[in-house]
Protein backbone atom coordinates (compact mmCIF):
# COMPACT_ATOMS: atom_id res chain seq x y z
CA UNK A 1 0.00 0.00 0.00
CA UNK A 2 1.15 3.30 -0.70
CA UNK A 3 3.65 4.75 1.92
CA UNK A 4 5.21 8.37 2.48
CA UNK A 5 8.01 9.66 5.01
CA UNK A 6 8.11 13.50 5.87
CA UNK A 7 10.57 15.12 7.40
CA UNK A 8 8.45 15.90 10.36
CA UNK A 9 5.76 14.48 12.58
CA UNK A 10 2.12 14.26 10.93
CA UNK A 11 -0.46 16.26 12.61
CA UNK A 12 -3.36 15.90 10.26
CA UNK A 13 -4.20 13.99 6.38
CA UNK A 14 -6.97 14.57 4.48
CA UNK A 15 -7.98 13.65 1.14
CA UNK A 16 -9.66 15.82 -1.87
CA UNK A 17 -12.91 15.84 -2.31
CA UNK A 18 -12.27 16.31 -5.89
CA UNK A 19 -9.66 14.17 -6.96
CA UNK A 20 -9.40 10.50 -6.18
CA UNK A 21 -5.77 10.21 -6.18
CA UNK A 22 -4.82 13.75 -3.92
CA UNK A 23 -4.39 14.16 -0.29
CA UNK A 24 -2.82 17.22 1.96
CA UNK A 25 -0.47 16.15 5.26
CA UNK A 26 -0.01 19.13 7.56
CA UNK A 27 3.31 18.25 9.56
CA UNK A 28 5.37 19.64 12.32
CA UNK A 29 9.03 19.58 13.71
CA UNK A 30 10.11 18.22 17.14
CA UNK A 31 6.38 16.81 17.34
CA UNK A 32 4.87 20.17 17.39
CA UNK A 33 6.33 21.77 20.14
CA UNK A 34 8.97 23.80 18.82
CA UNK A 35 10.09 24.81 14.89
CA UNK A 36 8.65 24.85 11.65
CA UNK A 37 5.86 23.33 9.71
CA UNK A 38 4.99 21.90 6.38
CA UNK A 39 2.38 21.01 4.25
CA UNK A 40 2.96 17.90 1.38
CA UNK A 41 0.30 18.14 -0.95
CA UNK A 42 0.71 14.37 -2.53
CA UNK A 43 -0.77 11.96 -5.46
CA UNK A 44 -1.29 8.28 -5.72
CA UNK A 45 0.34 7.25 -8.79
CA UNK A 46 -2.34 5.17 -10.89
CA UNK A 47 -1.68 1.44 -10.86
CA UNK A 48 1.27 1.11 -8.87
CA UNK A 49 1.29 1.83 -5.05
CA UNK A 50 3.87 4.94 -4.49
CA UNK A 51 2.49 8.12 -3.21
CA UNK A 52 4.70 11.21 -4.93
CA UNK A 53 4.71 15.16 -3.68
CA UNK A 54 3.26 17.40 -6.16
CA UNK A 55 4.29 20.36 -3.84
CA UNK A 56 5.12 21.52 0.03
CA UNK A 57 4.99 24.73 1.50
CA UNK A 58 6.60 25.59 4.44
CA UNK A 59 5.72 27.08 7.47
CA UNK A 60 7.86 29.10 10.55
CA UNK A 61 5.61 27.71 12.88
CA UNK A 62 3.58 24.10 13.26
CA UNK A 63 1.11 22.83 10.62
CA UNK A 64 -1.85 21.15 13.49
CA UNK A 65 -4.67 20.61 10.29
CA UNK A 66 -5.21 21.18 6.87
CA UNK A 67 -8.81 21.29 4.80
CA UNK A 68 -9.67 21.35 1.55
CA UNK A 69 -12.19 24.02 -0.22
CA UNK A 70 -15.16 22.54 -1.21
CA UNK A 71 -15.46 25.22 -3.77
CA UNK A 72 -11.80 25.44 -5.68
CA UNK A 73 -9.99 22.39 -6.38
CA UNK A 74 -6.79 23.71 -5.85
CA UNK A 75 -7.39 25.43 -2.91
CA UNK A 76 -6.20 24.43 0.76
CA UNK A 77 -6.51 25.87 3.93
CA UNK A 78 -3.86 25.27 7.04
CA UNK A 79 -4.49 25.71 10.78
CA UNK A 80 -0.68 26.81 12.18
CA UNK A 81 0.83 26.99 15.62
CA UNK A 82 1.03 31.11 15.64
CA UNK A 83 -2.01 31.91 15.42
CA UNK A 84 -2.71 31.92 12.03
CA UNK A 85 -4.68 30.78 9.12
CA UNK A 86 -3.20 30.22 5.90
CA UNK A 87 -4.79 29.98 2.32
CA UNK A 88 -2.53 28.43 -0.49
CA UNK A 89 -3.38 27.66 -4.14
CA UNK A 90 -1.86 24.43 -5.62
CA UNK A 91 -2.43 25.80 -9.20
CA UNK A 92 -0.13 28.45 -8.61
CA UNK A 93 3.88 28.55 -8.36
CA UNK A 94 5.13 27.92 -4.96
CA UNK A 95 6.63 31.58 -4.60
CA UNK A 96 2.97 32.78 -4.90
CA UNK A 97 1.76 31.14 -1.69
CA UNK A 98 0.24 31.45 0.51
CA UNK A 99 -2.34 33.98 -1.35
CA UNK A 100 -3.64 34.84 2.10
CA UNK A 101 -2.99 34.62 5.27
CA UNK A 102 -5.19 35.62 8.48
CA UNK A 103 -3.62 36.59 12.07
CA UNK A 104 -6.66 36.76 14.70
CA UNK A 105 -6.14 33.72 17.21
CA UNK A 106 -3.86 34.51 19.77
CA UNK A 107 -2.59 31.24 20.37
CA UNK A 108 -2.12 27.95 17.86
CA UNK A 109 -5.14 27.16 15.36
CA UNK A 110 -6.02 23.30 16.08
CA UNK A 111 -8.53 22.93 13.81
CA UNK A 112 -10.37 23.69 10.13
CA UNK A 113 -13.09 22.68 8.65
CA UNK A 114 -14.75 23.64 4.98
CA UNK A 115 -18.66 24.54 5.06
CA UNK A 116 -19.59 21.30 2.37
CA UNK A 117 -22.87 22.81 2.04
CA UNK A 118 -22.54 26.62 1.81
CA UNK A 119 -18.98 25.62 0.47
CA UNK A 120 -18.53 29.62 0.83
CA UNK A 121 -16.85 29.51 4.48
CA UNK A 122 -14.56 27.84 6.70
CA UNK A 123 -14.07 27.05 10.49
CA UNK A 124 -11.14 27.66 12.61
CA UNK A 125 -10.46 26.23 16.52
CA UNK A 126 -8.01 27.32 18.58
CA UNK A 127 -6.28 27.24 22.03
CA UNK A 128 -7.13 30.47 22.51
CA UNK A 129 -10.57 28.73 23.66
CA UNK A 130 -12.75 30.20 20.27
CA UNK A 131 -14.18 28.96 17.31
CA UNK A 132 -14.16 31.88 14.27
CA UNK A 133 -15.89 31.67 11.00
CA UNK A 134 -14.34 32.78 8.13
CA UNK A 135 -14.78 33.32 4.12
CA UNK A 136 -12.34 33.21 1.59
CA UNK A 137 -13.12 36.99 0.25
CA UNK A 138 -13.64 38.66 3.55
CA UNK A 139 -10.43 40.60 4.98
CA UNK A 140 -11.69 39.19 8.50
CA UNK A 141 -13.06 36.82 10.75
CA UNK A 142 -16.65 37.11 10.06
CA UNK A 143 -17.34 35.99 13.67
CA UNK A 144 -16.29 35.13 16.93
CA UNK A 145 -17.61 31.74 19.29
CA UNK A 146 -16.23 32.13 22.52
CA UNK A 147 -18.27 29.98 25.53
CA UNK A 148 -15.48 27.37 25.60
CA UNK A 149 -13.78 27.37 29.09
CA UNK A 150 -10.57 25.67 27.56
CA UNK A 151 -8.53 25.01 24.43
CA UNK A 152 -11.20 23.77 21.73
CA UNK A 153 -9.63 21.11 19.71
CA UNK A 154 -11.84 20.64 16.66
CA UNK A 155 -14.91 22.36 15.14
CA UNK A 156 -16.64 20.65 12.22
CA UNK A 157 -19.83 21.44 10.31
CA UNK A 158 -23.23 19.61 10.07
CA UNK A 159 -22.77 17.68 6.48
CA UNK A 160 -26.32 18.99 5.77
CA UNK A 161 -27.21 22.31 7.54
CA UNK A 162 -24.71 24.92 6.76
CA UNK A 163 -25.28 26.90 9.46
CA UNK A 164 -24.96 24.50 12.35
CA UNK A 165 -21.25 23.54 13.79
CA UNK A 166 -20.46 21.66 16.37
CA UNK A 167 -17.05 22.08 18.67
CA UNK A 168 -14.91 19.63 21.14
CA UNK A 169 -13.12 21.62 23.86
CA UNK A 170 -10.81 20.19 26.75
CA UNK A 171 -12.90 21.70 29.24
CA UNK A 172 -14.86 18.37 28.75
CA UNK A 173 -17.94 19.34 26.84
CA UNK A 174 -19.49 18.91 22.81
CA UNK A 175 -21.23 21.88 22.08
CA UNK A 176 -24.00 22.65 19.15
CA UNK A 177 -23.86 26.22 17.48
CA UNK A 178 -26.31 27.74 14.75
CA UNK A 179 -24.64 30.72 13.28
CA UNK A 180 -27.87 32.67 13.18
CA UNK A 181 -28.22 32.29 16.68
CA UNK A 182 -26.59 34.48 19.69
CA UNK A 183 -24.75 31.26 21.50
CA UNK A 184 -24.52 27.75 21.56
CA UNK A 185 -27.69 25.80 21.32
CA UNK A 186 -26.81 23.06 23.27
CA UNK A 187 -24.24 21.83 25.80
CA UNK A 188 -23.59 18.21 26.29
CA UNK A 189 -20.53 17.07 29.09
CA UNK A 190 -19.62 14.54 26.82
CA UNK A 191 -17.00 13.25 28.39
CA UNK A 192 -15.17 13.02 32.03
CA UNK A 193 -11.73 14.07 29.98
CA UNK A 194 -11.00 16.92 27.69
CA UNK A 195 -12.26 16.52 24.25
CA UNK A 196 -10.08 15.85 21.69
CA UNK A 197 -12.59 15.25 18.81
CA UNK A 198 -15.36 15.21 17.15
CA UNK A 199 -17.47 14.51 14.18
CA UNK A 200 -21.26 14.18 12.88
CA UNK A 201 -22.67 10.80 11.39
CA UNK A 202 -22.61 11.60 7.31
CA UNK A 203 -26.09 9.74 7.18
CA UNK A 204 -28.12 11.19 9.86
CA UNK A 205 -27.83 14.25 10.59
CA UNK A 206 -28.75 14.57 14.51
CA UNK A 207 -25.67 11.97 15.36
CA UNK A 208 -22.37 12.73 16.03
CA UNK A 209 -19.33 11.11 17.76
CA UNK A 210 -17.07 12.39 20.27
CA UNK A 211 -13.43 11.41 21.01
CA UNK A 212 -11.51 12.14 24.59
CA UNK A 213 -8.26 11.26 26.80
CA UNK A 214 -10.39 8.83 28.66
CA UNK A 215 -9.72 6.74 26.11
CA UNK A 216 -13.93 5.85 25.01
CA UNK A 217 -15.62 7.12 21.54
CA UNK A 218 -19.27 8.06 22.31
CA UNK A 219 -21.83 8.35 19.76
CA UNK A 220 -24.89 10.95 20.73
CA UNK A 221 -28.10 11.64 19.27
CA UNK A 222 -28.47 15.45 19.96
CA UNK A 223 -32.37 14.55 19.99
CA UNK A 224 -31.76 12.79 23.37
CA UNK A 225 -28.52 13.67 24.41
CA UNK A 226 -28.60 12.35 28.55
CA UNK A 227 -27.23 9.12 27.66
CA UNK A 228 -24.78 8.17 24.74
CA UNK A 229 -25.86 5.64 22.07
CA UNK A 230 -22.74 3.92 22.11
CA UNK A 231 -19.55 4.09 24.20
CA UNK A 232 -16.88 1.86 22.03
CA UNK A 233 -13.85 0.87 24.20
CA UNK A 234 -10.66 -0.23 23.22
CA UNK A 235 -7.89 2.24 22.45
CA UNK A 236 -5.42 1.82 25.32
CA UNK A 237 -4.92 5.86 25.37
CA UNK A 238 -6.34 9.48 24.60
CA UNK A 239 -8.28 9.01 21.45
CA UNK A 240 -6.94 11.76 19.28
CA UNK A 241 -9.44 11.90 15.75
CA UNK A 242 -12.61 10.24 15.12
CA UNK A 243 -13.69 10.18 11.64
CA UNK A 244 -17.95 8.90 10.58
CA UNK A 245 -17.54 6.90 7.20
CA UNK A 246 -19.19 9.28 3.86
CA UNK A 247 -19.60 5.44 2.80
CA UNK A 248 -21.58 3.40 5.57
CA UNK A 249 -23.55 4.82 8.28
CA UNK A 250 -21.98 2.90 11.10
CA UNK A 251 -18.76 3.16 10.40
CA UNK A 252 -16.37 5.22 12.74
CA UNK A 253 -12.51 5.52 12.05
CA UNK A 254 -10.50 6.18 15.16
CA UNK A 255 -6.67 6.90 15.93
CA UNK A 256 -4.54 7.63 19.04
CA UNK A 257 -2.04 7.68 20.80
CA UNK A 258 -1.55 3.92 21.44
CA UNK A 259 -0.35 4.08 18.26
CA UNK A 260 -2.91 2.20 16.44
CA UNK A 261 -5.98 2.97 14.24
CA UNK A 262 -9.45 1.44 14.63
CA UNK A 263 -12.80 0.47 12.90
CA UNK A 264 -15.83 0.95 14.76
CA UNK A 265 -19.72 -0.55 13.87
CA UNK A 266 -21.43 1.83 16.92
CA UNK A 267 -24.57 -0.28 15.90
CA UNK A 268 -23.63 -3.71 16.82
CA UNK A 269 -22.10 -5.44 20.33
CA UNK A 270 -18.67 -5.86 19.23
CA UNK A 271 -18.37 -2.81 18.11
CA UNK A 272 -14.69 -2.92 17.14
CA UNK A 273 -14.05 -4.53 13.74
CA UNK A 274 -10.93 -3.90 12.54
CA UNK A 275 -7.43 -2.67 13.87
CA UNK A 276 -4.29 -1.23 12.40
CA UNK A 277 -1.18 -1.20 14.33
CA UNK A 278 0.92 0.07 11.33
CA UNK A 279 3.10 3.32 13.05
CA UNK A 280 5.45 3.33 15.46
CA UNK A 281 4.21 6.87 17.27
CA UNK A 282 1.33 8.50 17.84
CA UNK A 283 -1.25 7.82 15.62
CA UNK A 284 -2.81 11.22 15.23
CA UNK A 285 -4.43 11.97 11.39
CA UNK A 286 -7.38 10.16 10.08
CA UNK A 287 -9.05 10.16 7.31
CA UNK A 288 -11.71 8.77 4.82
CA UNK A 289 -12.07 9.01 0.89
CA UNK A 290 -15.68 10.41 -0.31
CA UNK A 291 -14.35 9.35 -3.63
CA UNK A 292 -13.51 5.88 -2.99
CA UNK A 293 -15.09 3.35 -0.81
CA UNK A 294 -12.83 1.86 2.13
CA UNK A 295 -10.11 3.92 0.76
CA UNK A 296 -7.92 5.52 4.24
CA UNK A 297 -5.58 7.40 5.14
CA UNK A 298 -3.49 8.04 8.35
CA UNK A 299 0.00 10.12 9.64
CA UNK A 300 1.85 10.47 13.18
CA UNK A 301 4.27 11.22 15.04
CA UNK A 302 6.55 8.57 13.03
CA UNK A 303 6.62 10.78 10.15
CA UNK A 304 4.85 8.42 7.99
CA UNK A 305 1.96 8.70 5.73
CA UNK A 306 0.08 5.56 4.51
CA UNK A 307 -2.78 4.78 2.27
CA UNK A 308 -4.63 1.83 1.89
CA UNK A 309 -7.70 -0.01 1.65
CA UNK A 310 -10.13 -1.23 4.37
CA UNK A 311 -9.65 -4.58 5.28
CA UNK A 312 -5.61 -4.42 3.56
CA UNK A 313 -2.57 -4.13 5.78
CA UNK A 314 -1.42 -0.63 5.26
CA UNK A 315 2.24 -2.19 5.51
CA UNK A 316 1.78 -4.61 2.44
CA UNK A 317 3.69 -3.42 -0.66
Amino acid sequence: MPMFKAPFNGYSVKFSPFYESRLAVATAQNFGILGNGRIHVLELAPGAPGVTESVAYDTADAVYDVCWSESHDSVLVAAIGDGSVKIYDTALPPPSNPIRSFQEHAREVHSVDYNPTRRDSFLTSSWDDTVKLWAMDRPASIRTFKEHAYCVYQATWNPKHGDVFASASGDCTLRIWDVREPGSTMIIPAHDFELLSCDWNKYDDCILATSSVDKTIKVWDVRSYRVPLAVLNGHGYAVKKVKFSPHRRNLIASCSYDMTVCLWDYMVEDALVGRYDHHTEFAVGIDMSVLVEGLMASTGWDELVYVWQQGMDPRAS
